[in-house]
């Protein structure tokens, strides 16, 4: 081994949440063109390659190596990154090496996905072939067959099969043999992160009862299996990819509809859905799963900051019917009378004094009412 790094490509704010994510036997970090992009935005997104994949070093790996091993480069590469802890989604060897990882380095896997992979990968023998193979013969031939192994009939990305035949055959073949010797079946209940479990249902590789394996085990795993997929899903059905990723990287983050709920109150709730009809289902449910479940859910502000930012932008506005409500939902969400003034006081600086005037008048009454409704009297500022 030499110190070298893995080469890598890193997207998104250096502020945001580190994001890992692991490419297959045979393919570079292209393997995640068409959902990386996607998932930079709310991630520090890292994606990596192989030892002799890509643009990484072949000499990071040896004959006999395992995917301990590569697992210890991943760990280098977040170490020489500034990135203690990380969600991690790999694809086959790559999800071997999440697994690894999630087992043996619990307490730098924040959460994890397992795409088209398995804990085990058919014992050893296949793989001594294939690693037998490419060290005798290179690779020209096995990439010859990468389509049928790794996509349904008529799909290609011709880039990912060049990576293919690009690769060097010694750390291919070194791969092969981490493969061969990876066994975690029987570590799999100890794995503590949020685990999810992507199978591609036409998969001949590691089809869906692999996966399914792996969910049955893990404590609270959750398995998607996406019709149509064969073994490199990120590439061939991305949309499904991304869309089970995100909901897994948001976590345990509230439903839109309850922080809507306990934000505006039962009783507006209630009335905004009696109201609804077919023709306003869908902005009903867009503003749920929006600004309610993705927006009002971030915990980068509190529900207090974000009751005052709104207050400012719906009096810069002129959006006065509105402002009530959230003059309710400020006081929901803890700003005491006189907190409010104040914001509205600060908006007749930036937003103008009839701007302010208006949305002076349109609080006191909501704020009347609270008093009335609590039995306590507040002082209350008058519009100019």
């Amino acid at each position: 081994m030499t110190d070298l790094l893995l080469n890598h490509r890193i997207e998104g704010s250096a502020s945001a949440p580190p994001l890992l994510l692991g490419p297959s036997l045979g393919t570079s970090y292209a393997l995640w063109d068409a959902v990386a992009p996607e998932l930079s935005i709310g991630h520090r997104v890292v994606r990596w390659d192989l030892p002799g994949h890509g643009g990484s070093a072949a000499e990071l790996i040896g004959p006999g190596a395992t995917v301990g091993d590569l697992a210890d480069l991943v760990l280098r590469l977040a170490d020489s990154l500034g990135i203690e802890r990380f969600a991690y989604a790999g694809v086959s060897l790559g999800g071997a090496v999440g697994l690894q990882l999630a087992v043996h380095h619990p307490e730098r896997v924040a959460s994890l996905a397992v795409i088209c992979s398995s804990a085990h990968f058919n014992g050893a023998k296949p793989w001594e072939e294939r690693a037998a193979l490419v060290r005798a013969k290179g690779l020209a031939e096995l990439a010859g067959t990468a389509d049928s192994r790794w996509f349904t009939a008529g799909f290609t990305v011709p880039r990912l099969v060049q990576d293919h035949r690009d690769a060097d055959p010694e750390a291919y073949a070194a791969c092969c043999d981490a493969l061969a010797a990876f066994d975690l079946r029987d570590r799999l209940a100890e794995i503590s992160a949020p685990t999810l479990l992507i199978a591609g249902r036409e998969d001949p590789a590691t089809p869906p009862a692999h996966l399914r394996e792996i969910a049955d085990t893990v404590p609270g795993a959750a398995l998607v299996e996406i019709p149509g997929a064969s073994h490199l899903a990120p590439a061939q059905c991305p949309e499904a990819v991304l869309t089970a990723l995100r909901a897994h990287l948001r976590g345990s983050a509230p439903r839109g509809m309850e922080v809507r709920r306990k934000v505006l109150g039962d009783a507006h709730v209630d009335r905004a859905q009696a109201r609804q009809t077919p023709f306003t289902a869908r902005f009903q449910d867009f503003i749920s799963r929006y600004a309610w479940g993705e927006i009002w859910t971030d915990p980068t502000l509190s529900r207090r900051e974000r009751s005052m930012i709104t207050l400012t932008a719906l009096v810069a506005h002129g959006h006065y019917d509105e402002l009530a409500m959230h003059v309710r939902a400020a006081r929901r969400n803890g700003l005491t009378p006189e907190e409010i003034g104040a914001v509205l006081l600060q908006t007749a600086v930036y937003c103008g004094v009839p701007a302010a005037n208006s949305a002076f008048a349109a609080a006191q009454p909501v704020l009347a009412e609270e008093d009335e409704a609590s039995g306590h009297l507040h002082g209350h500022r008058d519009g100019p």
